[in-house]
């Protein structure tokens, strides 16, 4: 199976080379996968291969994360995250390192009511496989009826882990400006403006 990677640095080369299965260095990109990384993920934990189950379940993950945002349940929104030191959220310019910085981040900013916390909407625009393993989601989102209601895009990296898939980092760009309502721009009818009536 032929997979394209684009390895940006000396850092990251070795470790993104062996989670995506192929041979280059840092600036170059590459196309095939070496003998030590075609079967890597596989045999590490006898995973086999990423399918349309896995994918299916990583979505599972992200709306069970909008369900649980979307009662005011910001624990278990958390659910979706490696609960790990190592969990990586990057947004607003800012890296943080770790499961309980990112609960206190979201906590200080919506915890303190859930009707604080508004109506979250994900929408999934891909998903792609990293090995049997890992993967990639590229995503949009929308966070209304709050004070700190915005929409953006996101990436996350989710793996495999013993309890299932979790977001390992997770790295969220929210658009400048504020978000309209809702129901914004729909006539009183209730028909979202555009559409055919």
């Amino acid at each position: 199976m032929k997979q394209s990677c684009w390895l940006p640095s000396a850092a990251l080369c070795g470790a993104l080379a062996t989670a995506v299965g192929c041979a280059g260095t840092a600036g170059q990109r590459c196309s095939e996968p070496t003998a030590a990384t075609r079967s890597a993920p596989a045999e590490a934990d006898g995973a086999g291969e990423f399918t349309p189950a896995d994918a299916e379940a990583i979505g599972a993950v992200i709306q069970d994360q909008a369900a649980a945002w979307n009662r005011g349940d910001l624990a278990g929104f958390m659910e979706g995250y490696w609960r790990s030191p190592d969990l990586v959220f990057t947004s607003g310019a800012q890296v943080r390192r770790g499961w309980q910085t990112t609960m206190d981040r979201f906590d200080a900013r919506y915890g303190q009511s859930t009707d604080g916390m508004g109506t979250l909407t994900f929408e999934v625009l891909e998903v792609r496989s990293v090995g049997a393993r890992g993967a990639v989601v590229l995503g949009k989102y929308v966070l209304t009826d709050t004070e700190n209601a915005n929409r953006g895009v996101f990436s996350l990296v989710l793996e495999r882990r013993p309890e299932g898939w979790r977001i390992v980092h997770d790295h969220t760009s929210a658009e400048p400006g504020p978000v309209a309502p809702a129901n914004a721009g729909e006539p009183a009818d209730g028909t979202p403006s555009g559409q055919a009536q």
